[in-house]
């Protein structure tokens, strides 16, 4: 049994044959617990996110309590907009009444780099400008009420646009749609893994969309992005990895 829902006709038989356009690509941009490739299809070039199988509990969990990841991205995606790349559908695979595979299918947003490359770079080209704009990017996400759940380097594509910058969020079946304070939106920012340096930049644009206080602002936004350096290099430590300052 199949599931799906496919927001462009012109993309129905890639959906439903999902499995085989997947397998025959070449072209994977990531490859984890989950895998995601860029399909040329009638002339247009898609990005497909396959999801792991889950384990047997949450094969239950996604079949009869929770929406399975791929329809979250889908159903989130039309929530968010222009802040994500358009979805084009997504289709799920049930083996003995539950569900095992599942994909999501999106237009393909040709970003120059992430917001990775900046934060590390400090030779990096436009640097405070990039920032300052990821800044007015992020205030408008949530003064739209959408706050990413993992606000990560590798989830923000950056596009250079004569001389703007378009934003884009990815990986986005992790998302919550309510109206967010302000300690948690600074908060938020902490999975940058930004230097005391370059988020202090961040922030102090970030509070003048806002029209807030700066140093208040600022204390918040860093003491969590320390807390959570220091939480991750903890885990890190357990398992016997490298950690980063």
């Amino acid at each position: 049994m199949i599931k799906y829902i496919v927001y462009n006709n012109s993309f129905k038989e890639l959906i439903l044959n999902i499995k085989e356009h997947f397998h025959a690509s070449t072209s994977s941009i990531h490859k984890a617990r989950n895998e995601l490739k860029i399909i040329k299809y009638d002339g247009a070039a898609v990005v497909v996110k396959s999801f792991h199988t889950p384990s047997f509990i949450r094969r239950i969990i996604y079949t009869f309590l929770k929406d399975s990841k791929a329809k979250k991205s889908y159903e989130n995606s039309k929530k968010i907009g222009d802040f994500t790349p358009k979805a084009i559908g997504y289709i799920e695979f049930f083996e003995l009444g539950l569900i095992s595979q599942s994909y999501f299918v999106a237009q393909r947003f040709e970003y120059d780099f992430t917001i990775r490359e900046p934060l590390l770079d400090k030779d990096f080209r436009d640097r405070d400008k990039i920032f300052r704009a990821f800044a007015g990017f992020t205030c408008r996400l949530h003064q739209k009420g959408i706050l990413h759940k993992d606000y990560s380097p590798g989830n923000i594509l950056i596009k250079k646009d004569s001389s703007s910058y378009i934003f884009k969020v990815v990986d986005i079946n992790r998302m919550e749609f309510r109206q967010i304070g302000l300690d948690e939106k600074l908060k938020s920012f902490a999975k940058l893994w930004a230097s005391d340096e370059d988020l202090k930049i961040i922030i102090d644009e970030y509070c003048k969309s806002l029209k807030v206080d700066t140093d208040k602002c600022r204390i918040i936004a860093l003491r969590a992005s320390l807390e959570h350096k220091k939480r991750t290099n903890f885990k890190k430590r357990l398992r016997g990895k490298k950690v980063v300052d």
